[in-house]
């Protein structure tokens, strides 16, 4: 089971980043905070000091089209909230 799916890049998760040492990831929804520290410490060579994580429901979406109305649906997410320990920080840009 892939327990990362992404990390969270926007402007917001850079200034936590910054300033408070927390990091955000998209994450497998049958992940719990263990085995999310576990990941996170292996894939990025760090060290976490905890872990908070939030569920985000799926919505219906519409919109009106030439066609008629269309109608979808967004995706269940997990998210997690990493925070390192002193001194450490992750550079997702660093392989670009």
């Amino acid at each position: 089971m892939d327990i990362i799916l992404k990390p969270v890049v926007t402007e917001k998760m850079n200034l936590k980043g910054e300033s408070l040492r927390q990091y955000g990831f998209i994450v497998d929804k049958r992940a719990n905070k263990v085995q999310i520290k576990k990941a996170v410490e292996e894939l990025y060579g760090v060290t976490v000091e905890s872990v908070n994580t939030m569920r985000y429901a799926g919505k219906l979406k519409s919109r009106y089209t030439k066609t008629g109305l269309v109608t979808g649906k967004k995706n269940t997410v997990k998210k997690a909230l990493v925070t390192l320990r002193e001194g450490e920080t992750i550079d997702f840009y660093s392989n670009i």
